[in-house]
């Protein structure tokens, strides 16, 4: 069952939404304001969570408002999800080969701070100690990459909703 993440524009917020299928067919309702103009957006460890704007995106990139980069991303979740068992879901190594390859179907540049991250994962490392170890630093050259952070950042809800 797929998670997928929507920005709303008038939160300035990020939800996860639990899937029952395997794509999602409709638009989800903000939870905490209602509003029903939301956007899709990569996943964060595909891309930076400093990136609030399509208009913002170079050219090739995910943008929220980029579908083929979307279409891109969640076929190769779907080619990798198939691949997957219960194991390589906590297995940093695989992880890392995940991040690996969506960020290379995302068009998203593999910065030196993601590549010490992948590098540590495949070494057996934890994900969550290396995202807050090396988390703000993988933004801030994200950030420098797309010509700096421009409107704030969206925040991000902890929540797992319905779709």
């Amino acid at each position: 069952m797929p998670i997928f993440e929507y920005l709303c524009p008038a939160c300035n917020r990020i939800y996860s939404f639990l899937s029952l299928a395997a794509s999602a067919k409709r638009k989800p309702v903000c939870p905490r304001c209602g509003a029903t103009k939301l956007e899709r957006v990569p996943s964060s460890f595909a891309l930076s969570r400093g990136r609030a704007s399509a208009a913002k995106a170079p050219t090739g990139t995910a943008g929220p408002g980029d579908d083929a980069a979307m279409n891109r991303m969640e076929n190769e979740m779907m080619r990798m999800a198939g691949n997957l068992d219960e194991r390589d879901a906590e297995d940093p190594r695989t992880i890392a080969r995940m991040m690996r390859r969506l960020a290379e179907a995302s068009g998203e540049p593999v910065t030196p701070s993601m590549q010490e991250m992948f590098r540590r994962m495949e070494a057996g490392e934890d994900p969550e100690a290396l995202e807050e170890e090396l988390g703000p630093q993988l933004e801030a050259e994200l950030g420098e990459q797309h010509g700096g952070a421009g409107p704030e950042a969206p925040t991000r809800d902890d929540g797992l909703y319905d779709l």
